[in-house]
């Protein structure tokens, strides 16, 4: 099967957010393929996180509809949207910092799994989460770190335990929000290729935040340019870099 026509595995159909009169997002409708790498890039204000916090379900929509894994899932929390495979990421690192690197994935794989704390619980229940954590650790490169206290990493291995921690929940959707955001320019391509194994390896359909066009070309499948809290257009990275309308809206604003 070709990538195009490959069925949509999110799908989101007249989406919108009001605030009041004034719309955050409006009338987006976006239907992304199964194993498809696509990234959403527009400026500061263009409503990429907000569009992210509605397909996440952590804002809830005023409009549209939005479709996971076959399911309507506009009115599922963002836990149930979570249960069903969807995993996401935030531009700012949310860890327990005195817990170490591993009981960080390993609770987050225990939350997944639905496990209960309870010290009695059977060894074979303790060691599933444990082995997802630890595996999650080794695909991100942190492996060697696994002992060290989470706040003790530094901003770019922070970044790679956010990434961690959504790989403990198998998700087959990951919405990575602008995951490389305050990283040292050197620490940038190995994050990328952490992102490219979880999409290639893992078999997981990614949607990337991005403001930055050099970043992205290598990555993507395919682009959505947001503006103004609509969605400008949709296309490979070639022709949306040669597409007149986003030219015209983007020429001189960095991407």
């Amino acid at each position: 099967m070709s990538e195009a026509e490959r069925p949509p595995v999110l799908r989101t159909a007249g989406l919108g957010l009001r605030i009041g009169a004034v719309p955050i997002v409006d009338d987006v409708s976006l239907a992304v393929r199964e194993g498809e790498f696509l990234v959403v890039i527009g400026p500061n204000g263009a409503g990429k996180t907000t569009l992210f916090n509605l397909l996440s379900g952590l804002t809830p929509a005023t409009s549209g509809s939005v479709t996971f894994a076959g399911r309507d899932v506009t009115r599922a929390a963002p836990y149930q949207r979570a249960r069903l495979g969807l995993g996401r990421t935030f531009q700012t690192s949310s860890i327990f910092a005195g817990l170490s690197t591993r009981e960080n994935a390993r609770i987050a794989a225990q939350a997944h799994l639905g496990g209960s704390a309870d010290v009695l619980r059977s060894a074979s229940a303790a060691r599933v989460p444990l082995e997802r954590a630890e595996a999650a650790l080794e695909t991100v490169g942190l492996a060697h770190r696994a002992e060290v206290p989470a706040g003790a990493l530094s901003h770019g291995e922070k970044r790679k335990l956010d990434l961690a921690l959504v790989l403990c929940t198998e998700p087959r959707v990951v919405l990575l929000d602008e995951p490389t955001a305050g990283m040292a320019v050197e620490d940038i391509p190995e994050l990328v290729a952490v992102i490219q194994r979880i999409h290639r390896d893992g078999h997981a359909t990614v949607l990337m935040v991005e403001h930055r066009m050099d970043l992205v070309m290598g990555l993507a499948d395919r682009m959505a340019v947001m503006h103004h809290g609509t969605l400008l257009a949709v296309d490979t990275p070639d022709r949306i870099v040669a597409n007149e309308t986003v030219q015209s809206a983007y020429l001189g604003d960095p991407l």
